[in-house]
């Protein structure tokens, strides 16, 4: 139970926090607070600091403008250090990152009278390796290659033009100036994911503390600071990793943490992202084939140390059992991929119930034995060359270890991830648990076809259930979208949240029925009918758009946003910003700046478009909805997702894809009102909402604009 001493200071600094910006108490605020403090300040630990309570997990939902990142701060920093753990406040965005470390972090600090430290973390491939860049400007200059790892990257590049060199030299040229200090997303040019891929590492492949750099190194000097702070701000992705190494490798252990997911509806689809596998067959067979070429020549360099020879003399047995094993099983699968149906979206074969016939099963065991093995070589090598670093009298110089290691660890993540991916194949599914999404794609790659076999989990609950929520001191998830149709139902299922958790949804304080509407007008079409739909849509933007400034128009399909397009008259194309041309940021300033010099100027989107964008004001009067956004039936995981359901007894139709669409409608919606001053309208040109059974349902959960229908 909360103390009165906790409860003193959560009010007390609230009541400061507003004084002192000259704000008002909003009601969905204070409830926020009160539900985060009631569940964290519930919190049981025994002699151990270990937690023995339960309902540890708040889930809020609560609406732009309800102030969430000022509730859960004042809430919960309180509580965390009064039982002595960790506050991660957790985004998934580098833009919400940026703006809680750089704007609400130090405004909470600074007004709110509590005292405490924090620091941004982020994973290794947001830093550069100074050694991989040393390696890269020494392959610049010399004629012979200095990195060992330049062909692992051959089926994805094709080496370095000179726009790039430049951009290598620059930046060696600002971190001696000290004008950059490594990050990514500090260095304010841009450049493509190939030339960062190139200077950039991960745990597989640095030497960490051995390494000769470590005294420059980015990633440990960012690492070392988040060491003994009371607030780490980090995004999804890098606590997922975290956790999937064990917990408590980078980021604090979970026990020794209450977690703060911001933009938590993201969190299950993150999850999904960082337990699923995939491998080309081709592209590693020719990988296995590079390594077997690159093996005799890593070994005459590093031989001697410890007992690398020892396990060395056994690569190239496994590296070519598993490239035999590899090809063994490529005509079966190729013969699946030859039944597609050539008129699909993507070429994709799924395993229905996600059962591998009987004769890929048998193989795929002796190909995850295969890259098992491997593994384990590896590793073993990779351990050898670790401890021959830090051994003085090894006979092998440093430097060749430390430029072999990279490669071995590279080679070691690769074996792991076929492993996991043909272990996958070949364990078949526990019938108590929800099965495993099996596919095959066709993927072409520099002018060759090659087949991508993927396995995913449809759902993440179970994960998050056994990796975080039961093993965290405590969390708070919260967003504006948590509910579908007026239930948690959805984001339960996906996440995998206790029932015993805190779900509440608080109000936002806007007044939707005072400063926006909502509209379906007759001339709205039925979605469903595409060719007659992207004409009523052809015909009816312009005059509903007409005496607007600023607007932004979303669509579910590229193919219709394009045709809506360019079946618009020639003078409204020119006022269109179309997603795709340009990239997002490029259109939003480009279109702010048409708006700053009252041209009117329309955003055609998609789904990226229809969330994390922010146009208040004048730069959005009016969001047009173009359809329901119902998922792309060809998604494999969400196909096997619905099979699941089905065969369970359940209708997928109105236990998955309705509430999914309710989430993307509410999401693009959002898009109209940004701050309490704005006004406008959100139109929805589809009228299966008003003609089919779900779509009052659907209407119901949208934000209580005055209605126009």
């Amino acid at each position: 139970m909360l103390s009165d001493d906790l409860k003193q200071q959560i009010q007390g600094a609230y009541s400061h926090f507003l004084e002192a910006k000259g704000l008002r108490a909003r009601y969905g605020q204070k409830l926020m607070i009160a539900d985060i403090a009631r569940t964290l300040g519930g919190i049981v630990l025994d002699d151990e600091d270990e937690r023995q309570s339960q309902g540890h997990i708040c889930v809020v939902e609560a609406g732009t403008g309800t102030g969430k990142t000022v509730a859960y701060l004042l809430a919960a920093l309180p509580i965390a250090k009064a039982l002595g753990k960790k506050l991660v406040v957790s985004t998934a965005t580098v833009a919400l990152q940026e703006q809680i470390v750089n704007k609400d972090l130090p405004d909470v600090r600074h007004n709110s009278g509590l005292q405490f430290s924090f620091a941004l973390a982020k994973g290794r491939g947001r830093y550069l390796c100074l050694s991989k860049l040393d390696t890269l400007l020494q392959q610049i200059d010399s004629p012979t290659p200095a990195d060992p790892t330049q062909a692992l990257y051959e089926e994805y590049s094709s080496g370095l033009d000179e726009q790039s060199i430049k951009i290598y030299q620059s930046m060696t040229e600002a971190l001696a100036a000290n004008d950059w200090d490594g990050d990514k997303d500090n260095w304010e040019e841009g450049f493509e994911d190939d030339v960062w891929r190139r200077v950039t590492t991960d745990h597989r492949q640095c030497t960490g503390r051995r390494c000769s750099n470590v005294s420059s190194c980015s990633f440990l000097k960012a690492r070392d600071n988040i060491t003994n702070v009371d607030v780490i701000v980090t995004n999804h992705d890098l606590v997922l990793a975290d956790l999937a190494l064990g917990g408590g490798a980078v980021l604090p252990a979970p026990e020794d943490t209450i977690y703060i997911f911001d933009e938590g509806h993201h969190l299950p689809d993150k999850a999904l992202g960082h337990f699923a596998h995939h491998s080309r067959v081709l592209a590693t067979s020719k990988w296995l084939e590079q390594s077997l070429k690159q093996l005799s020549a890593m070994l005459g360099e590093i031989s001697g140390a410890g007992n690398v020879d020892r396990f060395g003399e056994q690569l190239p047995g496994a590296l070519q059992d598993a490239r035999t094993q590899l090809d063994r099983v490529y005509p079966l699968l190729q013969a699946l991929a030859d039944t597609i149906d050539d008129n699909e979206r993507q070429l994709r074969y799924r395993f229905d119930g996600g059962i591998v016939p009987a004769d890929i099963a048998e193989l795929a065991e002796q190909i995850y034995q295969a890259f098992d093995r491997l593994e384990d070589l590896l590793g073993k090598m990779a351990r050898e060359v670790e401890e021959s670093m830090e051994d003085a009298f090894c006979d092998v110089p440093k430097v060749d270890l430390e430029n072999w290691y990279p490669l071995i660890g590279n080679w070691q993540a690769r074996a792991e991830a076929n492993s996991a991916l043909w272990f996958s194949f070949a364990k078949p599914d526990d019938p108590n648990y929800p099965p495993t999404a099996r596919w095959i794609t066709v993927v072409e790659i520099g002018g060759y076809i090659d087949l991508e076999v993927c396995s995913s989990p449809i759902l993440a609950a179970g994960t998050l259930a056994g990796g975080l929520w039961s093993r965290c001191c405590g969390a708070v998830v919260t967003s504006a979208t948590l509910t579908a149709l007026q239930k948690f139902d959805r984001f339960c299922m996906r996440a995998g949240t206790p029932p015993d958790s805190c779900y509440d949804s608080v109000p936002s304080p806007f007044d939707y029925q005072g400063n926006g509407s909502l509209q379906i007008p007759p001339s709205a079409g039925d979605g469903g009918k595409v060719q007659d739909h992207t004409q009523a849509l052809v015909d009816s933007i312009p005059e509903l758009l007409k005496d607007e400034l600023g607007s932004l128009v979303l669509f579910s399909s590229r193919r219709q946003m394009r045709e809506v397009h360019e079946g618009l008259p020639m003078a409204w194309q020119g006022r269109v910003l179309l997603q795709g041309d340009k990239s997002k940021q490029e259109i939003i300033k480009a279109h702010k700046k048409a708006v700053d010099r009252e041209l009117q100027s329309v955003i055609f989107g998609l789904a990226s478009f229809a969330e994390g964008i922010d146009l208040p004001g004048k730069y959005c009067s009016h969001v047009v909805i173009a359809k329901i956004p119902f998922a792309v039936p060809d998604d494999p995981v969400e196909a096997s997702l619905a099979e699941w359901v089905e065969a369970r007894g359940g209708n997928p139709f109105m236990e998955i894809t309705v509430p999914d669409a309710c989430v993307r409608l509410i999401q693009a919606s959002g898009r109209l009102l940004r701050t309490e001053a704005d006004t406008g309208t959100v139109t929805l040109l589809d009228n299966r909402l008003l003609s089919r059974r779900y779509g009052q349902a659907i209407l119901n959960s949208l934000p209580p604009f005055a209605r126009r229908f």
